[in-house]
């Protein structure tokens, strides 16, 4: 292998980490700052509420994008192997 597909293989495994955690971050962000709003206003300083609300939003992110998240992962790992074995 050389440096250049050595390069390629890393950029690809970061686009990858990148596509599958955006949505929960992104999820977990808006929340987050939704909360944080909520909190200000009304002065309610309670670590649940801002932890609970989060753990169900990227839960609901998994459930409806868990099989597109798996069908990424499982093409990522094609394409590795197949570089492994030199196809």
């Amino acid at each position: 292998m050389t440096e250049i597909e050595i390069m390629d293989i890393i950029y690809q495994a970061f686009m990858t980490a990148l596509r599958l955690a955006m949505p929960f971050l992104l999820v977990s962000m808006i929340v987050g700052v939704i909360i944080s709003i909520f909190q200000a206003a009304t002065q309610i300083n309670e670590q649940t509420l801002t932890f609970v609300p989060k753990f169900l939003a990227i839960l609901a992110v998994m459930g409806l994008l868990g099989t597109t998240i798996l069908n990424m992962l499982q093409d990522f790992l094609r394409q590795m192997v197949s570089l492994g074995a030199g196809g």
